[in-house]
Protein backbone atom coordinates (compact mmCIF):
# COMPACT_ATOMS: atom_id res chain seq x y z
CA UNK A 1 0.00 0.00 0.00
CA UNK A 2 1.16 3.54 -0.86
CA UNK A 3 1.67 5.39 2.57
CA UNK A 4 1.22 8.94 1.14
CA UNK A 5 -2.27 7.26 0.96
CA UNK A 6 -2.37 7.36 4.96
CA UNK A 7 -1.23 11.05 5.17
CA UNK A 8 -3.41 12.89 1.98
CA UNK A 9 -6.78 13.14 2.65
CA UNK A 10 -9.13 16.54 3.86
CA UNK A 11 -6.82 17.63 6.97
CA UNK A 12 -7.52 16.20 10.10
CA UNK A 13 -8.41 18.12 13.15
CA UNK A 14 -6.15 16.03 14.95
CA UNK A 15 -2.42 17.91 14.26
CA UNK A 16 0.89 16.36 15.74
CA UNK A 17 0.79 17.41 18.83
CA UNK A 18 -2.84 15.78 19.11
CA UNK A 19 -1.23 12.32 17.72
CA UNK A 20 1.04 12.01 20.11
CA UNK A 21 -0.99 12.55 23.07
CA UNK A 22 -3.61 10.01 21.69
CA UNK A 23 -0.51 7.01 21.86
CA UNK A 24 -0.74 6.26 18.28
CA UNK A 25 0.60 2.85 17.98
CA UNK A 26 0.93 1.41 14.12
CA UNK A 27 0.70 3.40 10.31
CA UNK A 28 -2.67 2.65 10.00
CA UNK A 29 -3.34 5.00 13.03
CA UNK A 30 -2.23 8.01 10.64
CA UNK A 31 -4.70 7.92 8.06
CA UNK A 32 -5.75 11.59 7.79
CA UNK A 33 -3.55 13.39 9.69
CA UNK A 34 -2.50 16.62 8.55
CA UNK A 35 1.74 16.36 9.49
CA UNK A 36 3.51 17.58 6.39
CA UNK A 37 5.55 20.58 7.40
CA UNK A 38 7.82 22.92 4.86
CA UNK A 39 11.14 22.96 6.10
CA UNK A 40 13.60 25.51 5.50
CA UNK A 41 16.84 23.18 5.81
CA UNK A 42 17.27 19.98 3.51
CA UNK A 43 17.17 17.40 6.27
CA UNK A 44 17.84 13.94 5.34
CA UNK A 45 16.15 10.65 7.13
CA UNK A 46 17.36 7.45 6.62
CA UNK A 47 15.88 4.23 6.34
CA UNK A 48 14.62 2.48 9.92
CA UNK A 49 13.91 6.70 11.06
CA UNK A 50 9.78 6.15 10.43
CA UNK A 51 9.78 2.32 9.92
CA UNK A 52 6.46 1.69 12.49
CA UNK A 53 4.79 4.98 10.96
CA UNK A 54 5.46 3.80 7.69
CA UNK A 55 6.02 -0.07 7.57
CA UNK A 56 9.38 -1.97 6.30
CA UNK A 57 9.06 -1.70 2.83
CA UNK A 58 11.92 0.68 2.01
CA UNK A 59 9.75 2.57 -1.26
CA UNK A 60 6.68 3.05 1.37
CA UNK A 61 9.48 4.76 3.73
CA UNK A 62 10.10 7.23 0.85
CA UNK A 63 6.66 7.68 -0.15
CA UNK A 64 6.09 8.46 3.84
CA UNK A 65 9.52 10.90 4.35
CA UNK A 66 8.46 12.69 1.09
CA UNK A 67 4.65 12.93 2.43
CA UNK A 68 6.05 14.67 6.06
CA UNK A 69 7.75 17.05 3.92
CA UNK A 70 11.20 15.89 3.58
CA UNK A 71 12.97 16.85 0.38
CA UNK A 72 16.51 14.39 0.60
CA UNK A 73 17.00 11.12 1.57
CA UNK A 74 20.03 9.10 2.86
CA UNK A 75 21.68 5.93 3.21
CA UNK A 76 25.09 4.40 4.07
CA UNK A 77 24.46 1.03 3.42
CA UNK A 78 22.99 2.23 -0.51
CA UNK A 79 26.13 0.57 -2.07
CA UNK A 80 25.28 -2.74 -0.50
CA UNK A 81 21.63 -2.75 -1.16
CA UNK A 82 20.38 -4.79 -4.92
CA UNK A 83 20.31 -3.15 -7.90
CA UNK A 84 16.29 -3.95 -8.04
CA UNK A 85 16.35 -1.98 -5.11
CA UNK A 86 18.47 1.07 -6.41
CA UNK A 87 16.71 1.08 -8.77
CA UNK A 88 13.17 1.57 -7.58
CA UNK A 89 14.39 3.90 -4.95
CA UNK A 90 16.27 6.06 -7.31
CA UNK A 91 12.86 6.13 -9.45
CA UNK A 92 10.86 7.05 -5.87
CA UNK A 93 13.31 10.26 -5.23
CA UNK A 94 12.51 11.23 -8.77
CA UNK A 95 9.12 11.33 -8.73
CA UNK A 96 9.05 12.50 -5.13
CA UNK A 97 11.37 15.49 -6.18
CA UNK A 98 14.07 14.48 -3.09
CA UNK A 99 17.36 14.51 -3.24
CA UNK A 100 19.44 11.89 -2.62
CA UNK A 101 22.27 12.29 -0.12
CA UNK A 102 25.42 10.51 0.83
CA UNK A 103 26.17 6.81 1.08
CA UNK A 104 29.49 5.38 1.90
CA UNK A 105 31.57 4.60 -1.34
CA UNK A 106 34.30 2.18 0.37
CA UNK A 107 34.46 -0.54 3.08
CA UNK A 108 35.98 1.35 6.27
CA UNK A 109 38.53 -0.52 7.80
CA UNK A 110 38.32 0.63 11.83
CA UNK A 111 40.93 -1.27 13.85
CA UNK A 112 43.87 -0.79 11.18
CA UNK A 113 46.00 1.91 9.20
CA UNK A 114 44.47 2.15 6.00
CA UNK A 115 44.89 5.22 3.52
CA UNK A 116 46.97 6.92 6.59
CA UNK A 117 50.09 3.93 5.61
CA UNK A 118 50.37 5.08 2.13
CA UNK A 119 50.09 0.82 1.39
CA UNK A 120 49.73 0.90 -2.54
CA UNK A 121 47.32 -1.98 -2.99
CA UNK A 122 45.18 -0.69 -0.38
CA UNK A 123 44.67 2.55 -1.67
CA UNK A 124 44.34 0.98 -5.29
CA UNK A 125 41.73 -1.40 -3.49
CA UNK A 126 40.33 2.33 -2.03
CA UNK A 127 40.09 3.59 -5.76
CA UNK A 128 38.77 0.61 -7.04
CA UNK A 129 35.82 1.08 -4.59
CA UNK A 130 35.18 4.97 -5.54
CA UNK A 131 35.13 3.70 -9.23
CA UNK A 132 32.43 1.38 -8.42
CA UNK A 133 30.46 4.27 -6.03
CA UNK A 134 30.22 6.61 -9.25
CA UNK A 135 28.22 3.65 -11.16
CA UNK A 136 26.22 3.59 -7.91
CA UNK A 137 25.37 7.36 -7.74
CA UNK A 138 24.88 8.20 -11.38
CA UNK A 139 22.12 5.32 -10.80
CA UNK A 140 20.43 7.65 -7.78
CA UNK A 141 21.24 11.08 -9.35
CA UNK A 142 23.40 11.31 -6.23
CA UNK A 143 26.46 14.14 -5.92
CA UNK A 144 28.33 12.76 -2.40
CA UNK A 145 30.00 9.96 -1.04
CA UNK A 146 31.15 9.79 2.63
CA UNK A 147 34.94 8.87 2.97
CA UNK A 148 36.74 7.90 5.97
CA UNK A 149 40.84 7.72 5.63
CA UNK A 150 40.48 4.79 8.54
CA UNK A 151 42.71 4.01 11.51
CA UNK A 152 46.14 5.92 12.39
CA UNK A 153 49.27 4.35 11.43
CA UNK A 154 51.30 4.07 14.82
CA UNK A 155 54.24 4.09 13.03
CA UNK A 156 54.62 6.43 11.07
CA UNK A 157 54.46 10.61 11.85
CA UNK A 158 51.90 12.67 11.22
CA UNK A 159 52.87 14.36 8.63
CA UNK A 160 53.92 11.45 6.72
CA UNK A 161 50.39 9.90 7.34
CA UNK A 162 48.76 13.06 6.36
CA UNK A 163 50.77 13.29 3.00
CA UNK A 164 49.85 9.99 2.20
CA UNK A 165 45.84 10.57 2.70
CA UNK A 166 46.28 13.88 0.56
CA UNK A 167 47.96 11.63 -2.45
CA UNK A 168 45.04 9.44 -2.17
CA UNK A 169 42.77 11.80 -1.84
CA UNK A 170 44.02 12.89 -4.62
CA UNK A 171 43.62 10.14 -7.32
CA UNK A 172 40.41 9.55 -6.22
CA UNK A 173 39.53 13.05 -7.00
CA UNK A 174 40.70 12.96 -10.79
CA UNK A 175 38.04 9.67 -10.83
CA UNK A 176 35.23 11.94 -9.38
CA UNK A 177 35.87 15.15 -10.98
CA UNK A 178 34.21 14.43 -14.63
CA UNK A 179 31.06 13.36 -12.94
CA UNK A 180 30.87 16.31 -10.73
CA UNK A 181 30.73 14.49 -7.82
CA UNK A 182 32.03 14.75 -4.25
CA UNK A 183 33.88 12.75 -1.37
CA UNK A 184 32.87 14.29 1.64
CA UNK A 185 35.82 13.93 4.61
CA UNK A 186 33.75 12.66 7.63
CA UNK A 187 36.12 13.44 11.08
CA UNK A 188 34.58 11.18 13.73
CA UNK A 189 34.97 11.49 17.47
CA UNK A 190 36.98 9.57 19.69
CA UNK A 191 34.80 7.91 21.89
CA UNK A 192 32.91 5.96 19.62
CA UNK A 193 35.64 5.47 17.42
CA UNK A 194 39.22 5.32 19.29
CA UNK A 195 42.35 5.55 17.21
CA UNK A 196 41.05 7.35 14.29
CA UNK A 197 43.34 8.76 11.59
CA UNK A 198 40.59 12.02 10.72
CA UNK A 199 39.25 13.68 13.91
CA UNK A 200 38.86 17.13 14.03
CA UNK A 201 37.43 19.93 11.30
CA UNK A 202 40.72 21.87 11.57
CA UNK A 203 42.34 18.84 10.13
CA UNK A 204 39.86 17.80 7.41
CA UNK A 205 39.93 21.55 6.61
CA UNK A 206 44.21 21.25 5.94
CA UNK A 207 43.56 17.69 4.20
CA UNK A 208 40.39 19.48 1.33
CA UNK A 209 42.55 22.69 0.99
CA UNK A 210 45.98 20.90 0.08
CA UNK A 211 43.53 18.44 -2.28
CA UNK A 212 42.48 21.62 -3.77
CA UNK A 213 39.43 20.07 -5.64
CA UNK A 214 35.86 20.66 -5.34
CA UNK A 215 35.29 16.88 -5.19
CA UNK A 216 37.47 16.52 -1.59
CA UNK A 217 34.94 18.47 0.82
CA UNK A 218 34.01 17.84 4.44
CA UNK A 219 31.61 16.52 5.99
CA UNK A 220 30.09 18.18 9.49
CA UNK A 221 29.10 15.73 11.45
CA UNK A 222 27.76 17.89 14.36
CA UNK A 223 27.71 14.82 16.72
CA UNK A 224 30.85 13.97 16.77
CA UNK A 225 32.21 17.51 16.92
CA UNK A 226 30.46 18.21 19.62
CA UNK A 227 32.10 15.21 21.33
CA UNK A 228 35.55 15.50 19.86
CA UNK A 229 36.06 19.37 19.96
CA UNK A 230 32.59 21.22 20.68
CA UNK A 231 33.20 25.13 19.10
CA UNK A 232 30.74 24.42 16.61
CA UNK A 233 29.57 27.21 15.10
CA UNK A 234 33.21 29.08 14.91
CA UNK A 235 34.18 26.08 13.72
CA UNK A 236 31.56 25.91 11.47
CA UNK A 237 32.60 29.43 10.15
CA UNK A 238 36.44 28.71 10.28
CA UNK A 239 35.89 25.90 7.74
CA UNK A 240 32.99 27.18 5.70
CA UNK A 241 34.44 27.33 1.97
CA UNK A 242 35.30 23.69 2.38
CA UNK A 243 32.16 22.25 3.88
CA UNK A 244 29.60 20.10 0.97
CA UNK A 245 27.32 18.54 3.86
CA UNK A 246 26.42 18.26 7.22
CA UNK A 247 24.94 15.28 9.78
CA UNK A 248 23.06 15.90 12.62
CA UNK A 249 22.89 13.82 16.47
CA UNK A 250 22.21 15.02 20.06
CA UNK A 251 24.29 14.39 22.79
CA UNK A 252 24.58 12.43 24.86
CA UNK A 253 22.45 9.39 22.68
CA UNK A 254 22.69 10.38 19.64
CA UNK A 255 19.15 11.29 19.06
CA UNK A 256 17.76 13.73 17.28
CA UNK A 257 17.40 17.73 18.27
CA UNK A 258 16.55 18.66 21.34
CA UNK A 259 16.91 14.76 23.55
CA UNK A 260 20.36 16.41 24.39
CA UNK A 261 22.31 19.35 24.94
CA UNK A 262 23.10 20.53 21.55
CA UNK A 263 21.17 24.17 20.63
CA UNK A 264 20.42 22.79 17.00
CA UNK A 265 17.68 25.27 16.77
CA UNK A 266 20.78 28.07 16.81
CA UNK A 267 22.91 25.70 14.77
CA UNK A 268 20.13 25.11 12.04
CA UNK A 269 19.53 29.15 12.05
CA UNK A 270 22.88 29.90 11.49
CA UNK A 271 23.67 27.41 8.29
CA UNK A 272 20.60 28.65 6.99
CA UNK A 273 21.63 32.71 7.37
CA UNK A 274 24.90 31.37 5.58
CA UNK A 275 22.74 30.60 2.86
CA UNK A 276 23.45 26.55 2.68
CA UNK A 277 21.31 24.42 -0.03
CA UNK A 278 22.50 21.26 0.49
CA UNK A 279 21.51 18.57 2.70
CA UNK A 280 21.49 17.94 6.76
CA UNK A 281 21.91 14.11 6.96
CA UNK A 282 19.82 12.48 9.64
CA UNK A 283 22.36 10.21 11.08
CA UNK A 284 20.79 9.52 14.30
CA UNK A 285 18.61 7.41 16.16
CA UNK A 286 15.14 7.86 18.24
CA UNK A 287 15.05 8.82 21.68
CA UNK A 288 11.20 7.56 21.91
CA UNK A 289 10.42 3.89 20.78
CA UNK A 290 7.71 2.89 18.37
CA UNK A 291 5.21 5.35 16.46
CA UNK A 292 5.44 7.62 18.95
CA UNK A 293 9.16 8.09 19.53
CA UNK A 294 9.33 8.18 15.42
CA UNK A 295 6.41 11.35 15.98
CA UNK A 296 8.65 12.87 18.73
CA UNK A 297 11.43 13.04 15.81
CA UNK A 298 9.32 14.83 13.28
CA UNK A 299 7.70 17.51 16.49
CA UNK A 300 12.24 18.17 16.96
CA UNK A 301 12.71 18.82 13.94
CA UNK A 302 9.66 21.11 13.12
CA UNK A 303 10.42 22.72 16.82
CA UNK A 304 14.22 23.11 15.79
CA UNK A 305 13.40 24.53 12.01
CA UNK A 306 11.43 27.15 13.29
CA UNK A 307 14.01 30.25 13.04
Amino acid sequence: MERREFIKGTGSALGLAGLMASGVGSAESVPNASLSYQYQLNYAPHLGMFKHLAGDDPIDQLNFMADMGFKAFEDNEMKSRSLDLQKKMAETLRMREMTMGVFVCHKIHWHKPSLSSGDADYREAFLSEVRESVEVAKRLNARWMTVVPGHVDLRQDMGYQTANVIEALNYASDILEPHDMTMVLEPLNFRNHPGLFLTKIAQAYQICKAVDSPSCKILFDVYHQQIQEGNIIPNIDRAWDEIAYFQIGDNPGRNEPTSGEINYLNIFKHIHQKGFKGILGMEHGNAGEGSEGELAVIKAYQESDRF
